[in-house]
């Protein structure tokens, strides 16, 4: 089983928008390296599709993502890609830090520590209303450099504050309030009012999407670069043993 699933979708105008899937849902959708690496090639992909829009993520069989897969990190014999994983999982940040076409995601049950940070990468999240979102990692002295990365980009310190510093489960009321998703839909419309979404989006003139999206991040650094500001503490979360 592929562990990223990815669709190109027609809007029927001639327009197209992409459809990406965490693919693990025996696991929760849950990270390793092998989903990391798909997660990149398919941002990859959708990013270098001139006729794509729009993108949605969301996970599947009606979860978004439980985090990292800690039986897999912790697996004897360790598995192959272990000691790549910061790699593999920076790439993937990466690609989505660079997609120049909205990123729309669909919050499903949950988003878990490293899930989190793929809904907050978004710019524009669809939440069910019996969704929650966490950011747990410091109720275990652990830090969560993703998620912080990507929480400054688009909150003030006092939304990141209560965000990561409390580390709660954040229901769907919460998430609005602090403007962490767009939408609250019912749990059995998330997906549908996402793809209502990018298929609106995509069905614009081919590029306009582009163009703002270009835009609204002309004041960015570079990935690598907005990134290595959290990497101290990337380190420490190489072989987790009690982290989701």
């Amino acid at each position: 089983m592929e562990e990223v699933l990815i669709e190109k979708v027609s809007c029927g105008n001639g327009g197209f928008w992409g459809e990406i899937t965490l693919n693990r849902p025996e696991k929760k959708n849950a990270i390793n390296g092998p989903l990391g690496v798909g997660l990149s090639e398919a941002f990859d992909e959708v990013s270098a599709d001139q006729s794509v829009q729009a993108v949605l993520l969301k996970g599947a069989e009606g979860a978004f993502c439980s985090g990292l897969d800690l039986n897999d990190f912790n697996a004897t014999p360790p598995p192959s890609w272990l000691t790549d994983f910061q790699k593999i999982w920076r790439q993937a940040h990466r690609a989505m830090y660079n997609c120049p076409i909205p990123i729309v995601v669909a919050l499903e049950r949950y988003a878990i520590n490293g899930g989190a940070a793929l809904a907050l990468a978004a710019d524009y999240v669809v939440a069910g209303e019996q969704s929650f979102l966490q950011v747990g990692e410091v109720k275990i002295g652990m830090a969560a450099p993703y998620n912080m990365a990507w929480m400054s980009l688009r909150h003030p310190e006092s939304v990141i504050a209560e965000v990561a510093l409390i580390g709660d489960k954040l229901g769907s009321e919460d998430m609005m309030r602090l403007n962490l998703v767009n939408r609250i839909a019912s749990d059995r419309e998330v997906v549908q009012f996402a793809r209502a979404l990018c298929e609106t989006i995509g069905g614009y003139p081919e590029g306009a999407t582009r163009k703002l999206k270009n835009s609204l991040r002309a004041s960015r650094v570079d990935a690598d670069e907005w990134f290595d500001l959290f990497a101290p503490v990337v380190g420490r979360e190489v072989r987790p043993s009690s982290m989701k």
